[in-house]
C-alpha cells in the first residue's frame, strides 16, 4: 500500500472514486464534476483542493480530498471533503491510512481543527470516527443552497 499526494494524472481515477461514493450514498446521478474540473480546480496557481491517493499494486483504490478553511474562532482549519475507499478494499486498513495522512497534514500545517461531514445512517463511519477521538456534533445541521436556489434567491423568488 502506498499513500501519496495526488497528481493531475490521478484525476480520472479520483472521479471514478467520487462516482462510487455517490452510489454508496444513494445519489448515483448527483455527480456533475468532470475530470477537467478536477484538474483545473486542483492544480492551478491557487488550487482549491488537495488529495492523498492510496495505491495497491499500481491501482488507485482510495483517496482523501481536502481543502483549507478559516474559522473565526479557531483560525486555519482543514475540511476533509471525502475519504473514499473502493468497496473491495474496505476493511484492509487503507481508509485508516488515508485518515492518518490527513491528521498528519493538519498537524504539519498547524491547523486547530479538521472537520468533515458524515451521513447519519453511516453508523460504521460514525463509530470509527468516535473511536479515533473525533467528536460527532449532533446539534449542527449542514446547510446548502444549490444552483437553482442561488438563482431564485438572487431573482427575489
Amino acid at each position: 500500500m502506498l499513500i501519496r499526494k495526488g497528481t493531475e494524472k490521478d484525476m480520472p481515477a479520483v472521479l471514478d472514486l467520487i462516482r462510487e461514493l455517490a452510489i454508496f450514498e444513494k445519489e448515483p446521478d448527483a455527480v456533475v464534476v468532470t475530470t477537467d474540473d478536477l484538474v483545473s480546480d486542483g492544480f492551478g496557481t491557487n488550487p482549491l483542493f488537495h488529495t492523498f491517493i492510496a495505491e495497491v499494486d499500481g491501482d488507485i483504490v482510495g483517496m482523501a480530498l481536502y481543502y483549507y478553511r478559516y474559522s473565526t474562532w479557531k483560525g486555519k482549519t482543514i475540511h476533509l471533503e471525502d475519504l473514499i475507499v473502493k468497496e473491495k478494499m474496505r476493511g484492509t486498513g487503507l481508509g485508516f491510512a488515508l485518515y492518518t495522512e490527513i491528521m498528519k497534514q493538519g498537524k504539519a500545517d498547524g491547523v486547530r481543527r479538521i472537520e468533515w461531514n458524515v451521513l447519519d445512517w453511516n453508523q460504521h463511519a460514525i463509530d470509527f470516527y468516535e473511536k479515533s477521538g473525533a467528536k460527532v456534533l449532533d446539534d449542527w445541521r449542514v446547510v446548502q443552497m444549490n444552483e437553482e436556489g442561488i438563482e431564485a434567491f438572487l431573482n427575489g423568488n
